[in-house]
């Protein structure tokens, strides 16, 4: 399995017209061979305090079932789509992909 923490920041006061765009997106992506999870998160809290991301980032959190499977929702025509629909209303993308510890 594959786990993707994607940590997105809108422009300021854009959050909402992302995450807009994501839950357009959404059923297509959760349609991909190998999609387990895929879903948006904020922080739980006030947005303020240390360690919060604030009122213009939100977590993407990812599960794919192979490496080639995230490779091919990457190259899918919707997430290019997707990228063109926000790419004037974002800051920044920093995504992290990780693999499962096996203990």
């Amino acid at each position: 399995m594959i786990n993707v923490v994607a940590v997105i920041t809108a422009k300021p006061g854009q959050r909402e017209k992302v995450l807009q765009a994501v839950a357009e997106n959404l059923p297509k992506v959760l349609a991909e061979k190998g999609c387990i999870e895929y879903a948006p998160s904020v922080d739980a809290g006030s947005g303020t305090g240390k360690g919060a991301f604030g009122p213009d980032t939100f977590v993407m959190i990812e599960k794919w079932e192979t490496m080639d499977d995230l490779k091919a929702h990457a190259a899918a025509p919707h997430m290019a789509e997707y990228a063109a629909k926000t790419k004037e209303l974002l800051e920044s993308r920093l995504i992290h992909v990780l693999e499962p510890v096996k203990l």
